[in-house]
């Protein structure tokens, strides 16, 4: 139920007409013999006196009005999800044309709303509608908008149904752009998507929005200081998490070089096992603060290190012993912990059980800094080299095809000479084929 671009609310009847529709639905809830009491000061105020212009040309008169139905809002009312809908849709139609976006009035009747809605018992799919309705209607710059979005996040959040919203990061990128709030305001609404989708289990996803939450935050403030610590233990804590990159290049995880965590994921970024076990043994109290499990960073660091090591000899024949000492492990375990490494999406390889290697054909770097730009050129100047003799051996075979008639059948072999021997010649290089080259530029 994700909402879409803002939309119009049409409505049919005269300004009376529909006010007094508004009026007797709410009427409803009261007992039967007191609803026409109930609606008369409202047909009053709806007549014009001799003399008076007609409501329909007083704008003023129509805001007061609708202001006093308005204030009887107090819950869904007593008609079907069906009817509910109805009502809030032809309500939202007078709110959105009679009150300016920014008059103060505005938000104090769009808050009487919001909480009319989201308060009432039961009909939860009638409050998700109506409340994604009046998000599309209301204009996209507009900053109406959060508040809308926040009470369908707040209910959304409290059923344990946040999937139901559709909530895209993309979009929400999109929307703090157009939305017309304060940065404050921004990074509020980052953090309620942080805590919702954290309250839901979906600790990946949250994940993402508090990095887009630090972001949104000035780097040297306390409180984007406070939010990289909970980032950095956040990221650790997560099985599937091996992007740490990221997290070192943004501001405010900088501006906490001092901090124990800091130390640890300087650990992740650039080093390997032993180095782990020292920050730990150094550090337990850390562990037990920040939820962390020994035995989950321990494999995580190996996975790592395997994928650094890879990625340092790709294209050639890892043996089973190198591996073995780099992770601290027995020969015997190798292939599993390849198998894991390759799971987790660090790295790509054929075993040979025979000769005891792993032979690596792609493997993701930790970070890609000056050391791995300079592998890479050398890997690509080797590729260079490669494709040149593949020409001058494609036009030696051009030639004398050209030159002995009786060869002529050999022009299709000719013709495909340039792929295969392109081939060989990136195997040679260390590098599976050109896409191969672009991953490792961005891996």
């Amino acid at each position: 139920m994700a909402p879409a671009d803002s939309i119009s609310i049409f409505a049919e009847g005269t300004f009376d007409e529909q006010i007094l529709e508004l009026v007797n639905y709410l009427a409803r809830a009261l007992p039967e013999d007191t609803r026409a009491a109930y609606i008369q000061p409202f047909q009053e105020s709806l007549a014009s006196a001799e003399g008076q212009k007609p409501i329909e040309e007083d704008e003023e008169r129509r805001r007061k009005v609708f202001g006093s139905v308005i204030a009887e809002v107090t819950g869904l009312g007593d008609g079907s999800d069906k009817e509910i809908e109805g009502f809030f849709n032809l309500l939202f139609s007078h709110f959105l044309t009679l009150f300016p976006h920014n008059a103060p009035e505005t938000r104090t009747h769009l808050d009487s709303l919001l909480n009319a809605i989201s308060s009432s018992p039961g009909h939860a799919s009638a409050k998700y509608r109506t409340l994604s309705n009046l998000f599309n209607a209301i204009p996209r710059q507009s900053g109406l908008r959060l508040p809308v979005y926040k009470t369908l996040l707040d209910l959304a959040s409290a059923n344990d149904e946040i999937d139901i919203l559709g909530i895209d990061q993309t979009e929400v990128d999109k929307w703090l752009s157009e939305w017309d709030i304060s940065s404050e305001d921004k990074s509020a609404f980052l953090k309620l998507l942080v805590d919702a989708f954290q309250k839901a289990g979906q600790s990946t996803t949250s994940l993402q929005y508090q990095l887009s939450y630090v972001r949104s935050l000035p780097s040297s403030s306390s409180s984007a200081q406070s939010a990289a610590v909970d980032a950095i233990a956040a990221a650790f804590r997560l099985p599937s998490y091996f992007d740490y990159d990221s997290l070192f290049r943004l501001d405010a995880v900088v501006a906490v070089k001092d901090h124990e965590l800091f130390s640890l994921l300087h650990i992740f970024l650039n080093d390997g096992l032993p180095q782990y076990k020292a920050w730990a043994q150094a550090h337990a109290d850390a562990l037990s603060k920040y939820e962390l499990d020994s035995s989950e960073l321990e494999r995580k660091i190996r996975l790592l290190t395997l994928a650094t090591l890879g990625f340092q000899n790709i294209g050639r024949d890892l043996p089973y012993s190198v591996i073995a000492s780099a992770l601290q492990i027995e020969p015997s375990q190798v292939e599993s912990w390849v198998i894991d490494t390759i799971r987790a999406g660090l790295l790509t390889g054929k075993l040979s059980q025979t000769a005891q290697t792993l032979h690596v054909t792609r493997a993701t770097a930790r970070a890609f800094e000056r050391e791995q730009w300079e592998l890479l050129e050398k890997r690509l100047q080797a590729w260079k080299a490669g494709l040149a003799s593949v020409l001058e051996t494609v036009s030696a075979s051009r030639k004398k095809v050209s030159a002995s008639p009786a060869t002529a059948g050999a022009g299709a072999a000719a013709a495909a000479a340039p792929a295969k021997a392109a081939e060989n010649v990136a195997n040679a290089a260390g590098i599976e084929t050109a896409t191969a080259v672009a991953q490792a530029a961005v891996a």
